[in-house]
């Protein structure tokens, strides 16, 4: 089973969110974990795609939209389709509003969730799915 972490950010800004996204994405690729980002949908994955070169000065997360991941390994990949979704990546970071189908594949799964009504209502469905489904939850209030 995998340990789902959900990350409760106190602003209601989406951006907010997608900028967690890519601290955690770089946390994970500094401790050399693998990571797959789910946008939902490919306008918002291409979105994260050019954030993560440029949320932070400084900062360096060698990424790719899975699309255009070649033979090369490499350490992030970004998608938004259920497809996207391949077992092998040490950290699944959900931003899709759905569950992801294959979370069995994934050791860890962050959900990133803003004050936002909408999302907090559609992160606790899923928490719920989650937890009938035996995996270890854990919650980090920000």
């Amino acid at each position: 089973m995998a340990r789902i972490d959900f990350y409760v950010l106190g602003s209601p800004r989406d951006d907010a969110r997608w900028e967690f996204a890519c601290r955690l994405t770089e946390k994970a690729y500094r401790l050399d974990h693998t990571v797959h980002i789910l946008a939902p949908d490919r306008a918002r994955a291409e979105m994260l795609d050019e954030l993560l070169w440029t949320w932070r000065e400084g900062s360096f997360v060698p990424h790719a939209l899975s699309a255009d991941a070649g033979a090369e390994p490499v350490p992030v990949t970004i998608g938004h389709d259920r497809d996207s979704c391949r077992a092998g990546r040490d950290l699944l970071i959900n931003l899709s509003d759905d569950l992801p189908d294959n979370i069995k594949a994934f050791p860890r799964v962050a959900e990133i969730v803003t004050s936002d009504d909408d999302l907090r209502r559609q992160s606790r469905a899923r928490y719920a799915s989650y937890r009938e489904q035996g995996h270890t939850l854990d919650t980090h209030k920000l």
